[in-house]
């Protein structure tokens, strides 16, 4: 038994591939269908989205912008986070952008040395967030059909996030003064000038595609991953078995099978959630704020692809994300509780 043990864990990512690839053939005609729904969001929303962003966050790191921001904001940043004034990028980009453009910051920024690891490892926690043209756009006009309901996800979104900023601020408090001596003497000089713009906008688009082909890969993979498990009723079987704990949190079974849908990639769980027909309508965007803080497990592996190429842990975020989502599940159900009139319009 020891010996069969001792394999299976050795061998467990071949098992897994292994398996995979069969239930691939097995369920070839659905998963078919998902993948081509997959590349259908990816090449409809999350480019026009994502790729303009990318490219400007390529080309501002060539420039004197972190610098300033930098010398601006670190009067704010080092007393409410407790990173240097450099963090504010990431952040600014993170929220005005959407996943997973702030986590690629960070990373850069450690890997530039603009960073120490605790620095990156406590704006990892909070920087990386959904963006507001998703949240509006997506969520609020497309999936909810109320404008209303992005601007109150987009606001207890952003405040979730800077509230596990303020949280991270002591995440490895001790090498707070090693933090500071490296981070305020490092200086970034502008690697643009008229010689170069060509070269220096070609690296830029490179990286972006690179970047957005691999956002991609991870949407199309996870359609066919929770085809697959929705056709070998996976689904259902964990919901049938978490249901006497998501009774305890009054949550309906409707609703089990969207949250665990959305723990694997976002947009389909909140797709599915905003499905759901229910009297009060709020309960369900309280939901649809906790998906949308945690961000799910197909952000979580573009980000563990960016921290595996830097020193930074990816723990931090792991955390920082889970308490996201439940601040912003908790902030969504104050402005409905002492708000009452956003509950009886949506009745």
């Amino acid at each position: 038994m020891k010996i069969l043990t001792f394999s299976i864990r050795r061998n467990f990512f071949s098992i897994i591939f292994v398996i995979f690839t069969i239930l691939l053939v097995l369920f070839s005609s659905s998963n078919l269908v998902a993948a081509k729904n997959g590349l259908y969001l990816w090449a409809n929303n999350i480019i026009p989205a994502l790729f303009p962003f990318f490219i400007a966050t390529e080309l501002l790191s060539c420039t004197n912008v972190i610098n300033i921001l930098g010398r601006f904001f670190n009067k704010y940043m080092r007393p409410i986070f407790n990173v240097p004034g450099e963090g504010s990028y990431p952040l600014i980009m993170g929220i005005i952008s959407g996943y997973p453009v702030g986590a690629k910051i960070v990373c850069d920024l450690r890997n530039k040395n603009i960073l120490t690891k605790s620095e990156a490892e406590r704006l990892l926690a909070f920087t990386n967030n959904s963006g507001p043209l998703f949240i509006l756009g997506t969520i609020g006009i497309g999936l909810f059909k109320d404008t209303s309901t992005g601007i109150i996800l987009l606001i207890t979104h952003i405040l979730a996030s800077l509230t596990v900023g303020i949280l991270f601020r002591f995440w490895k408090y001790k090498d707070v003064n090693i933090a500071t001596s490296s981070s305020t003497t490092h200086i970034i000089n502008s690697t643009v000038n008229r010689s170069n713009i060509g070269d220096v906008l070609m690296s830029a688009i490179k990286n972006s595609i690179f970047t957005i082909l691999n956002i991609g890969g991870f949407i199309v993979l996870f359609s066919v991953i929770i085809s697959i498990f929705n056709r070998t009723h996976l689904i259902d079987l964990t919901s049938a078995i978490l249901s006497p704990l998501f009774n305890l949190l009054h949550i309906t079974p409707d609703f089990v099978q969207g949250i665990l849908n959305g723990f694997l990639e976002i947009t389909n769980g909140l797709q599915q959630i905003s499905s759901i027909p229910i009297k009060n309508i709020s309960f369900s965007i309280v939901i649809c704020a906790f998906i949308l803080g945690f961000g799910g497990i197909s952000v979580l592996l573009q980000v563990y692809g960016f921290t595996s190429k830097s020193d930074v842990s990816i723990k931090a975020y792991i955390v920082g994300k889970f308490l996201q989502g439940f601040i912003a599940a908790f902030y969504t159900f104050l402005v409905f509780h002492f708000f009452r009139f956003f509950i009886f319009r949506f009745k």
